[in-house]
């Protein structure tokens, strides 16, 4: 199983490239209301990896922390859902992706929840 310092690299590689792509080969090939997708999409993605890498480094100093791991899969989950179907979105697929972004927004706020219960717990 890859740890989350691995993991969240991997994310970050790709958030730089997706933003590059975005930013360079999509400008001039989608409207504003898709490119306006792809940057949340970016934005977030960073955002969420980074938080990845917190677990990760957390996770190497208290390999035990109840909750922690989940809280990345959360994360990671929350990552290409909401992420996922933005990206897919800008890329022409049907409009009613939308519908399933903000569960992966929920993702997104569950993984944060659960960190927060675990650190609260453990006194971190």
């Amino acid at each position: 199983m890859p740890n989350f310092v691995f993991l969240a690299s991997l994310n970050l590689l790709l958030a730089v490239t997706l933003g590059a792509f975005g930013a360079h080969g999509l400008k001039t090939r989608v409207g504003a209301d898709a490119l306006g997708w792809w940057q949340t999409a970016v934005q977030y993605h960073f955002w969420h990896a980074l938080g990845l890498f917190g677990i990760g480094l957390l996770l190497l100093a208290q390999p035990a922390l109840v909750g922690a791991r989940s809280a990345g899969w959360l994360l990671q989950a929350g990552i290409v859902v909401f992420c996922g179907t933005l990206y897919a979105m800008t890329l022409g697929a049907p409009r009613w992706f939308g519908a399933i972004t903000p569960i992966g927004g929920l993702l997104l706020i569950a993984g944060w929840a659960l960190l927060a219960w675990a650190s609260f717990r453990a006194g971190a």
